[in-house]
C-alpha cells in the first residue's frame, strides 16, 4: 500500500531522544527553548511558543487575546473541527463563511460581508499549504481593528510574496504526526511579534506560574516535552529539504494529471507547501474513485468530507456558532440548518487527497498517474 502520509524520522531524531533521555530532564526545558528559538527564525518572526498540540496553540491564541463569550470568530467551515472547536471552548462563537473554489481558503469577500459589532478576530486556515489570502484579510483587519489568528496546521514554510505563514498575525502550527514535520506525534506552535501576547500564551500553558509554585492567572497543562522539543529541532533543519521534495511529487503529479482532474493551484507570488495533494473528481463518484485506487494499493484521504457545521455535534448546537451566506434559509435533505455554504458544500462532495510525502519513489509516483488517469480521464 502507497500510504497518505509517511513520517520522516532518521538517525539525528534517534539520536537526540537518546540525548534526552540519557539526561534525565524530560519536561519542558531546553531544547523546548531552542526548538522555539529556531521555530521563530524559520518564521522570521520575535516569538515562538511551543506547546502540546495545534489545538492548544488555537485555544492560547484566543485566549492571549482576550477572546471569549460573545465574542465573533470568521473562520472556515471547510477545515478539521479544532478550528473551530478552540473558538467554541473560550466561549466565543464560530462564524462560518465560504471559500474560494480553487484554493480552498477563506474567501475574503464573504469575511467582510460577516463582520458584525461584535467580530473580534478573523480565524483563516492555510489549507493543504496554501497560504489564504493574507493581503486582502490584512486590509479587512486594519479597516475593522480585528486580530488575525492563522491557522497554519498545515502550512509549514508557507509564503506569499515572500512572507511566512505564521507571520502575519498569530500563527498557529501544528506537529501532529501526519504534518510535513513532527515533533512526534503531537505538539504545537504559537508564532508572534507581539511580546506580549507571547507572555500571556507562555503563562497560560503551564497553569498560569510566572515562576514555579507562583501561579497570577487561572492556566492550563499545555507544555511541550524535552523529547519533542529535540525531535523538533533536527526535523526544522530537515523541512526545507522535505518541502522541495513534496513539491517535486506536486508537480509531477499535476503535470500526468491535468487533463484528467481538477490539480491543486497555486496563486502567483505564494509558495504552496503541499501537506495534502487535493485534486477534485468531477467525472464520476468521489467515494467510488478512492476505493479503486485502495484496491489499487493507493491510500488516499477526504480532508474534508463535512463541513463542521454537519458534524454530529454541530448539528445538535446550532445556537453555538452561525454560518453566514447571502442565501435565504433552506431546508437541506438531511435536516434542517441556518442557511449552508455552496462553495464548501461542494468541495466536500469532490475532494480527494492523493500520497505526495517526501518519502514516494518514482514507482509510486508513477503508479498513482496511471490509476488516477485510468479511472478519471
Amino acid at each position: 500500500m502507497i500510504d497518505i502520509a509517511h513520517p520522516i524520522m532518521g538517525v539525528e531524531e534517534e539520536e537526540a531522544v537518546r540525548r534526552v533521555l540519557a539526561s534525565g530532564k524530560l519536561a519542558q526545558g531546553t531544547n523546548v527553548a531552542a526548538f522555539e528559538q529556531c521555530f521563530a527564525e524559520l518564521c522570521h518572526v520575535r516569538e515562538a511558543i511551543a506547546v502540546s498540540s495545534g489545538t492548544s496553540a488555537l485555544l492560547l491564541a484566543l485566549l492571549a487575546h482576550d477572546i471569549g463569550p460573545g465574542d465573533e470568530v470568521i473562520t472556515s467551515a471547510f477545515s478539521f473541527t479544532a478550528t473551530a472547536n478552540a473558538i467554541l471552548l473560550v466561549g466565543a462563537i464560530p462564524v462560518f463563511v465560504d471559500i474560494d473554489p480553487e484554493t480552498y481558503t477563506i474567501d475574503p469577500i464573504q469575511v467582510r460581508a460577516a463582520i458584525t459589532r461584535r467580530t473580534k478576530v478573523i480565524m483563516p486556515v492555510h489549507l493543504y499549504g496554501h497560504l489564504s489570502d493574507m493581503q486582502q484579510l490584512q486590509i479587512i483587519a486594519q479597516e475593522h481593528s480585528l486580530t488575525i489568528i492563522e491557522d497554519a496546521a498545515q502550512a509549514h514554510g508557507a509564503t506569499m510574496h515572500g512572507c511566512l505563514a505564521g507571520s502575519f498575525g498569530t500563527g498557529c502550527f501544528s506537529f501532529y504526526a501526519t504534518k510535513n514535520i513532527t515533533t512526534g506525534g503531537e505538539g504545537g506552535m504559537i508564532t508572534t511579534n507581539d511580546t506580549t501576547i507571547a507572555e500571556k500564551a507562555r503563562l497560560l500553558r503551564n497553569h498560569g506560574q510566572v515562576s514555579r509554585y507562583n501561579q497570577v492567572d487561572l492556566g492550563y497543562n499545555m507544555r511541550m516535552t524535552e523529547i519533542q522539543g529535540a525531535i523538533g529541532i533536527a526535523q526544522v533543519k530537515k523541512l526545507e529539504d522535505l518541502t522541495q521534495r513534496r513539491i517535486a511529487n506536486a508537480h509531477y503529479l499535476s503535470e500526468q494529471l491535468q487533463d484528467a482532474v481538477q490539480t491543486p493551484v497555486t496563486r502567483p507570488g505564494y509558495r504552496h507547501v503541499y501537506h495534502q495533494y487535493t485534486i477534485r473528481i468531477t467525472r464520476m463518484d468521489r467515494n467510488q474513485c478512492a476505493i479503486k485506487l485502495r484496491d489499487c494499493g493507493i491510500e488516499t484521504t477526504v480532508h474534508y468530507p463535512l463541513p463542521i457545521y454537519r458534524q454530529p455535534f454541530y448539528r445538535r448546537t446550532t445556537s453555538l456558532y452561525r454560518i453566514f451566506t447571502s442565501e435565504k434559509r433552506k431546508r437541506q435533505k438531511d435536516g434542517d440548518l441556518p442557511g449552508h455554504l455552496p462553495v464548501t458544500e461542494q468541495a466536500t462532495q469532490q475532494v480527494l487527497s492523493l500520497p505526495v510525502h517526501p518519502a514516494l519513489s518514482p514507482e509510486d509516483l508513477a503508479k498513482i498517474a496511471r490509476e488516477v488517469l485510468a479511472l478519471c480521464k
